[in-house]
C-alpha cells in the first residue's frame, strides 16, 4: 500500500517501458516488508538535468539509468565511484545530503556467475564481441578478475581506437588490445571467456549470431560463452557454443545480480536475490528455478 510516507526509487531512460528493474525490485521490496515503492520514470536525453533536479525536490531515494543516460548523468552527480569513473558509465544513484552519488553495479553484476564457477582469471584469454558501453563494463570485470589477456573486437576502426585510449589513464590494470572483425578467427582458438555485448541475436533477429558456423568450430571444447543478451534464452551464439561443450552463461543473472547490488546501496540490508530471480524467471515464462546454463 502506497501512502504519504512512501519513499520512492526507480528507473529513468528513454525507452523505458521495457524495463524488467520495476519487476524484480517490486518482489523484493514486497517481500521485505519495506515502505518504498519503485516505478519506471521516461525521461528525453534533453530533460535529464531538469528531470535529476526535479527527483531531488520530490524526495526520490535513488534510482537506476538504462539507455541512453548513463554517461550524460555523469556531470550532474556530487560525487562518482571509482569504478564508474573507469568505466565511464552510471547506472545507480543515491541521495546524500551534498547531492547524487553514483556508481556502476553492471561490473558487480557481470562478475557475479563468473566468480561462482570457482576459476583462476589470471591466465584467462578474453575476446569481447563490441565496444560499446557494455563491452566498458565487461572490460572493467575481467581487469579486477585480473584476466591476462582482453582482446575487444569491433568494426569500426577509429571507434577502436578511442576505446583503447580511453583506458590508457584509467584506474585499472587494463592489457587491453583492440581488432576489427576481420580478425576474429584468429582469436578464438585460444579464447577462455567469449562475451557478446552486442545485439546481435536479440529479438527481432533470433536467427542471428556474432559468430559464423565455420567460426564456431574454431572454439575450444572448455569455453566459457556469455552473452548480455537476457531473452531469448538461450540465444543462438549460445547455442552454437553449448554444442561445442562450451559452458554457457547468458545476461539474464548480470541484471538481477545488478539489480540487487542497487537494492542493497538504497535500503542499506540484504536483499533477497532469490526472489528477484523467481519474479523475473516467472515473467519470462520459464517458471521457478535458478538456469543453470
Amino acid at each position: 500500500m502506497i501512502t504519504g510516507k512512501t519513499k520512492l526509487l526507480g528507473v529513468i531512460g528513454h525507452p523505458v517501458e521495457h524495463s524488467l528493474s520495476p519487476i524484480m525490485h517490486g518482489a523484493a521490496i514486497a517481500h521485505l516488508g519495506v515502505d518504498y515503492v519503485y516505478i519506471p520514470l521516461p525521461v528525453k536525453p534533453e530533460d535529464l538535468k531538469q528531470a535529476v533536479d526535479g527527483f531531488a525536490v520530490i524526495g526520490l531515494q535513488g534510482f537506476n539509468i538504462t539507455i541512453p543516460h548513463k554517461q550524460a548523468i555523469l556531470p550532474l552527480l556530487a560525487e562518482v565511484s571509482s569504478i564508474a569513473r573507469a568505466v565511464g558509465a552510471v547506472n545507480t544513484v543515491w541521495r546524500t545530503e551534498t547531492g547524487w552519488n553514483g556508481t556502476n553495479t553492471d561490473v558487480e553484476g557481470f562478475l557475479s556467475p563468473l566468480q561462482e564457477l570457482g576459476r583462476d582469471w589470471t591466465q584467462a584469454n578474453v575476446v569481447v564481441l563490441g565496444n560499446g558501453g557494455a563491452a566498458r563494463a565487461v572490460v572493467a570485470g575481467c581487469a579486477q578478475l585480473g584476466c591476462a589477456e582482453i582482446q575487444v573486437v569491433g568494426r569500426d576502426d577509429q571507434k577502436l581506437e578511442n576505446f583503447l585510449h580511453s583506458w590508457m589513464n584509467s584506474s585499472l590494470s587494463v592489457n587491453l588490445q583492440v581488432h576489427t572483425w576481420n580478425n576474429l578467427p584468429e582469436l578464438l582458438p585460444d579464447t577462455t571467456l567469449l562475451v557478446n555485448t552486442t545485439p546481435i541475436g536479440m529479438s527481432p533477429h533470433l536467427d542471428r549470431s556474432p559468430l559464423n558456423p565455420s567460426e564456431v568450430e574454431l572454439l575450444s571444447a572448455d569455453v566459457i560463452a556469455y552473452d548480455l543478451i537476457y531473452t531469448p534464452r538461450p540465444t543462438l551464439f549460445l547455442q552454437q557454443a553449448k554444442q561445442r561443450g562450451a559452458i554457457a552463461i547468458d545476461g539474464l543473472e548480470m541484471l538481477i545480480q545488478q539489480g540487487a547490488a542497487a537494492l542493497k546501496i538504497w535500503l542499506q540490508q540484504p536483499v533477497p536475490v532469490e526472489v528477484m530471480r523467481q519474479s523475473l524467471q516467472e515473467h519470462l515464462g520459464e517458471g521457478v528455478g535458478k538456469n543453470k546454463d
